[in-house]
């Protein structure tokens, strides 16, 4: 009999980061190991488009109680399912009512996914509002309810073992074949410093500014900033161009070097690299903070720099600005790192195994 897979996700398909590169990359595996599956996101299009905009609070509200009735309806085809893969939450609001079905009345296996510490409050501007019904606590159930727990890394991983003995580390991966499938050329005429995210993590470039500024006074480099969102601060060297599905492989090849500055806190320990993965993927050498999955991707002094004071920060870009042939023999220790350890073809087995 064929097994059969429920991915039960926040966002439409191909739409978010964190969906594209922990499950989505996978379906085309999927579908050779004669598994079938079907993708249900709460969300639809129209309210994904407008999600993070500061206005339109009426057709959020609309979008997400359409989305709550919805999910009650899909717990009518789960009997069909032998998993039910779960990203982050099944609802983005309210207690884990959903799950608790799925697991306690259906006595279906739940593979519950997450790569952010979703547990720990993070509100920002955008989501103050939802913020007070968001029920963080319900990671703590849905883990204890779920047959295995897929960790984007170690620091979850050991959330989840609280709760649950079967939480595994599943990385987030990079398809090195059908997407990030180019290596930068470092021979360029001019130097890009490059740093790509969501405005939501964009505040953690503010203590690389003061650095970046005294660069300015002795080099000429464009700092490129890639994101939904244009940038509050200024920078002489500051160039920004909105993230694009379409062109984002041809924008990060844009770079020379990449950055991935973090403040030391627990949400950030929750992250997992995924920047300094893009970059070294396509052979560009990453500068980051030494937090959290970031010092296990990054090598430093072998594929990327791992800074943590201003000084030290401000020595490996200049030593990356002045010598191409560091650029260069760092960005193909990068790309090989990525093929080995955080490739789709690295961790298939990983991502198969969440299915036995």
């Amino acid at each position: 009999m064929k097994k059969k897979i429920l991915f039960v996700v926040p966002y439409p398909i191909g739409k978010a980061p964190s969906q594209r590169f922990r499950f989505e990359q996978y379906f085309d595996l999927l579908a050779r190991e004669s598994i079938d599956f079907e993708v249900f996101s709460f969300f639809d299009l129209r309210t994904w488009d407008i999600l993070y905009k500061p206005d339109a609070t009426l057709a959020k509200v609309f979008g997400t109680v359409k989305g709550l009735f919805l999910r009650f309806l899909l717990l009518f085809k789960v009997p069909s399912y032998h998993y039910v893969y779960i990203h982050r939450e099944a609802t983005p609001i309210g207690p884990p009512w959903f799950e608790w079905v799925v697991a306690k009345v259906l006595g279906k296996k739940i593979i519950y996914d997450f790569d952010d510490a979703i547990w720990i409050p993070n509100t920002s501007e955008n989501n103050k509002i939802a913020a007070g019904i968001k029920w963080h606590e319900k990671v703590a159930s849905i883990c204890k309810w779920s047959y295995k727990v897929s960790c984007g890394n170690s620091f979850l991983q050991a959330y989840a073992k609280q709760f649950n003995d079967s939480a595994f580390v599943n990385p987030t991966t990079i398809d090195t074949v059908g997407h990030h499938n180019m290596v930068k050329d470092q021979n360029t005429p001019e130097i890009v410093i490059g740093w790509t995210g969501t405005h939501s993590t964009m505040k953690y470039l503010l203590p690389l500014l003061p650095i970046l500024e005294q660069l300015e006074k002795n080099y000429s480099f464009t700092f490129l900033v890639i994101s939904n969102k244009e940038p509050e601060f200024q920078l002489e060297s500051l160039h920004f161009i909105p993230w694009q599905k379409e062109t984002e492989i041809l924008d990060l090849l844009r770079f020379n070097v990449g950055v991935m500055p973090l403040v030391d806190d627990p949400w950030a320990k929750g992250k997992c690299a995924f920047k300094a993965l893009q970059y070294m993927a396509l052979g560009i050498p990453a500068v980051v903070s030494p937090v959290g999955m970031n010092v296990e991707v990054v090598d430093h002094g072998i594929n990327g720099f791992i800074c943590d004071t201003p000084d030290q920060w401000h020595s490996a870009l200049k030593k990356l600005m002045d010598d191409i042939s560091i650029r260069a023999n760092l960005g193909k220790e990068a790309r090989k790192k990525i093929e080995r350890t955080y490739s789709v073809a690295a961790n298939r087995l990983v991502f198969l195994g969440l299915f036995k």
